[in-house]
């Protein structure tokens, strides 16, 4: 009996795996051996779209049958073999060097001028199809993502609840999802601890198993869980209808962490300034040294000026930035009587502020029209037109947020900006009684752009206590910082902020309040 290939093939993993069409291709080739005296000595299975070229179970086929160690192959049909016209004619190439192909249900005789003739018309048929459906599926796809759904598998924290139906935060994975943002984002965590962390706390891969690094690396950079749906394979951007599992400020802090990453490694030695320090002339994190009982921060970048500072350095300004924030007696007493008059106004400022944030959104959805008419009149090309899409987006997520946070926050505000400066005036002290780590929040909270020149430590604050701690130099109208102007300024910078739910989260200062009630400082009555 004569030798030959079997090959089946089906399109997809879940046909192969769940289907019957590849025990039905493989029952109608037998019957055909059977009939014809042909052995069939090699079976070969592929779960994978013949519009694709290259099919690693296809090229071993052709590769056999170009050592020899068959003589000929047998199909189901022509489009098992060939739905592109790249691999028919590697098909018809293997015919014409006399090697026999056979199609169980189709009678071609490849030899023959007609048959050959038919085959050809077929295969071309075949692609014709094969584009014209993945035209059509790509419509599908795009229809759905114009619609704010997300047609693909469901991310780590979500569930899929089938076609044209938006994801839904997963009971179990999503509060994890969310830890994972949260802890990140504090910068008390690498890839290596955070993953043992949130395998403790019980978060798992789709497998079951623990979260790689690499995996946490696509989750923290994923625009899914606030709400933007990504397709990085062409670079477009569009707006999801389902619920954002963190904000967009969350997310914002944990790329600010990722960008400034500069060393992934375990800690051997625990720094009380470790990774936050970077140096002025190379913008890389200063590495931690312990050198005759001092620590040190150095840049090792050879072509930087030598960089180095002593622990006890950074410290010192630390403290004096912390003590910049405290109030005196009289800040104190004007900050309680104008947040009693806040109280008064605050339903009118937070529908100013509402009716702005609406104004602003539809400018940048009219600007999101406009930028589509420019595309579609190829005034951009689609590059420049992504880009710049995805920054409207991404203001638009922002704008959205902030109108949320406002009503949340309705009626609650004057209270929470009193409980804000109470915890923000009492840092100073709280630095003194808080534990390592909580001193490192509390320097990641109030400070920002943490840069050393040589020896000299810049400490910026943070945009909440810019005008809190640089209060003295902004005022040039007296000798004194003790001016209602200046106090005026620092309230309705406030103010504003936590309209918008943008101010910090000062929870961390809020256990010290009653450890030393002489010294406690309060603006309440």
């Amino acid at each position: 009996m004569r030798e030959y290939i079997g090959y089946i093939r089906v399109s997809t993993v879940k046909q192969g795996t769940k289907g019957v069409s590849l025990q039905e291709q493989r029952d109608a080739i037998l019957r055909f051996a059977e009939r014809n005296q042909f052995e069939i000595t090699v079976w070969l299975e592929e779960m994978e779209t013949a519009a694709k070229q290259g099919r690693p179970i296809f090229n071993q086929a052709l590769k056999l049958l170009r050592s020899g160690k068959a003589q000929g192959i047998i199909l189901h049909k022509l489009d098992r073999g060939a739905r592109n016209l790249k691999d028919w004619a590697a098909i018809a190439e293997l015919s014409d060097s006399g090697i026999e192909v056979h199609f169980v249900t189709e009678s071609l005789d490849l030899q023959s001028r007609g048959g050959r003739l038919s085959a050809d018309i077929q295969a071309v048929v075949a692609t014709d199809y094969i584009r014209n459906l993945r035209e059509e599926t790509r419509k599908g796809f795009y229809g759905r993502l114009k619609q704010g759904l997300y047609p693909l598998r469901a991310p780590v924290g979500y569930l899929d609840q089938g076609k044209a139906k938006a994801k839904i935060i997963d009971p179990v994975m999503g509060p994890l999802v969310r830890k994972a943002f949260e802890l990140y984002g504090s910068a008390r965590f690498n890839f290596g601890t955070l993953g043992e962390e949130l395998h403790r706390l019980g978060l798992r891969n789709r497998n079951g198993g623990r979260v790689t690094k690499n995996g946490l690396s696509t989750l923290l950079n994923n625009s899914f869980y606030f709400g933007l749906i990504q397709i990085h394979k062409t670079g477009e951007t569009f707006v999801g209808i389902h619920e954002p599992l963190i904000g967009k400020t969350v997310f914002d802090r944990v790329r600010g962490v990722l960008t400034g990453k500069t060393n992934t490694h375990s800690q051997r030695h625990i720094f009380q300034f470790r990774r936050m320090l970077s140096c002025n002339t190379c913008h890389y994190s200063l590495i931690g040294e312990r050198q005759k009982s001092h620590v040190y921060y150095r840049c090792h970048s050879k072509l930087c000026p030598t960089t180095s500072v002593r622990e006890e350095a950074v410290g010192a300004q630390v403290e004096q930035l912390f003590k910049r924030i405290r109030f005196n007696e009289k800040e104190k007493e004007y900050f309680k009587a104008r947040i009693k008059k806040l109280r008064e106004t605050w339903t009118t400022r937070q529908e100013e502020e509402t009716r702005s944030l609406t104004l602003r959104l539809g400018q940048i959805k009219d600007r999101l029209n406009r930028l589509t008419d420019a595309y579609l009149d190829q005034t951009l090309d689609k590059t420049m037109f992504e880009e710049r899409k995805k920054s409207l987006l991404l203001d638009q997520k922002s704008v959205e947020e902030s109108l949320t946070n406002l009503t949340r926050n309705k009626g609650s505000g004057p209270d929470q900006l009193e409980k804000f400066l109470e915890l923000a005036g009492s840092v100073w002290m709280s630095h003194q009684m808080a534990f390592p780590e909580e001193k490192r929040e509390m320097v990641n909270i109030f400070t920002s752009n943490r840069q050393v020149d040589g020896k000299k430590v810049d400490l910026k604050p943070s945009i909440p206590f810019r005008e809190i701690a640089n209060r003295v130099q902004t005022d040039h109208c007296g000798p004194h910082q003790d001016i209602p102007r200046t106090w005026d300024r620092i309230l309705d910078h406030l103010a504003q902020l936590n309209t918008l739910g943008q101010l910090p989260d000062l929870s961390v200062l809020s256990g010290f309040q009653n450890k030393d009630t002489s010294q406690e400082i309060s603006l309440k009555e």
